[in-house]
């Protein structure tokens, strides 16, 4: 879930929103003015019912953050990195970077968004009941127990024990508690996830079909993303088990197609990129060292009558905008970064040079062959030659 808009930081962690929120926010917004702000509160303006729509709504996604900054900063207390927090369509999402060191930690960074949520809606809720004592204004009122409401049902929901709802974090930190086994306890939560996702699912195509109400639908996509990330989160937890102890360096592709900081673009399209079937290829400077990536694309925009005086150093994206790998580090780990939007291949890099690199065909290889039951080894690449290109690459 890659943020569309970055909001800013918060203790330090970056935080963004998806470009879904957009989409639902305008919906929140009309159903507040036109249908739950009318009913509460009659004999206002309708520019007054969408100037406090767009208020509550605002509330609303403030809400939504404080649920998630509770997972966040609770884990940063227990030592885990939060790489950022984005909101989107169905809620947000904490990118957190590490496992919890235990039991008691992973419990209570699952507990923290809904009782944040919870404590949201006894605030809420207060706020309603002095601004009806007060004679705020029944506008007021109905936004607050609105707002009140939809924290409580916030809260509630995410206990349901199921992955990777928090209260399925729940289940596995209080499973992983008592038998011990953090990878058996994620699966049991994970397959509890699969059939909530299933049940809501259910359940709201019956109320499409016998309600005729099409919200409906909204609950079955619910159910969907539940029952998809449950089954995602299950794999995940196998492939870790089986894939544990792989390193970056037993898959990845070595030697490499590559080019070099002098040598023409079209010397590299005639020697390299016509034979390699790669859409994007590592730069070397003469000492063998990583200095960028060049891309067809990026090639096929320079003129035809420029590529013979055009040298790759000049079109190449510099190496610091560019995600490496060691070689020695676990593939689980590297997975993410391989699977980064827009990186079609991830260089893997020994103190600078050029060792290999991972594509996400290598994952999709390394995979398959763990289900197979065949542990990914392709004789020690970590120990490749750093620094050197395929053979046919060398330019003279």
């Amino acid at each position: 879930m890659r943020q569309t808009a970055r909001l800013g930081r918060f203790s330090g962690i970056p935080i963004g929103v998806h470009w879904s929120v957009f989409v639902i926010m305008l919906l929140l917004v009309q159903g507040l003015a036109s249908v739950i702000l009318p009913g509460g509160a009659r004999g206002y303006a309708t520019a007054v019912y969408w100037g406090v729509a767009v208020v509550v709504a605002l509330l609303f996604l403030a809400a939504l953050l404080a649920h998630e900054l509770g997972h966040a900063l609770v884990a940063r207390h227990y030592g885990v990195r939060v790489r950022a927090i984005t909101l989107w369509m169905l809620g947000g999402v904490s990118e957190l970077d590490g496992e919890p060191p235990h039991a008691r930690a992973d419990l209570l960074i699952a507990l923290a968004g809904p009782v944040v949520s919870l404590a949201g809606a006894g605030v809420f809720a207060a706020g309603a009941a002095v601004a009806s004592a007060t004679d705020a204004g029944s506008l007021a009122v109905t936004g607050l127990a609105w707002l009140a409401v939809v924290n409580a049902i916030l809260g509630v929901f995410n206990l349901l024990p199921g992955a990777p709802l928090d209260g399925g974090r729940v289940l596995a930190a209080v499973l992983w508690w008592v038998r011990r086994d953090r990878a058996a306890a994620r699966r049991v939560a994970g397959r509890v996830g699969m059939a909530l996702g299933a049940l809501l699912i259910a359940a709201g195509l019956l109320e499409v079909l016998l309600a005729a109400n099409l919200s409906g639908l909204w609950l079955a996509v619910l159910g969907w993303f539940v029952a998809s990330a449950a089954r995602a989160e299950t794999t995940d937890v196998m492939l870790r088990k089986t894939l544990a102890g792989v390193r970056v360096g037993d898959v990845m592709t070595a030697p490499v197609a590559c080019g070099y900081i002098s040598q023409s673009v079209a010397d590299f399209v005639a020697t390299v990129a016509r034979r390699h079937p790669h859409r994007i290829f590592p730069v070397l400077d003469l000492d063998g060292r990583l200095v960028g990536l060049v891309s067809l694309t990026t090639l096929a925009k320079v003129p035809g009558t420029d590529r013979d005086r055009t040298r790759l150093g000049d079109v190449s994206a510099p190496v610091d905008r560019t995600h490496v790998l060691d070689p020695a580090a676990p593939l689980m780990d590297a997975a993410p970064t391989v699977l980064a939007g827009g990186h079609r291949l991830t260089p893997v890099v020994t103190d600078g040079r050029l060792t290999g690199i991972v594509t996400p065909g290598d994952l999709a290889r390394a995979t398959e062959l763990a289900e197979l039951g065949i542990t990914p080894d392709r004789g020690g690449g970590d120990t490749a030659t750093p620094g050197t290109c395929a053979p046919a690459n060398i330019h003279r």
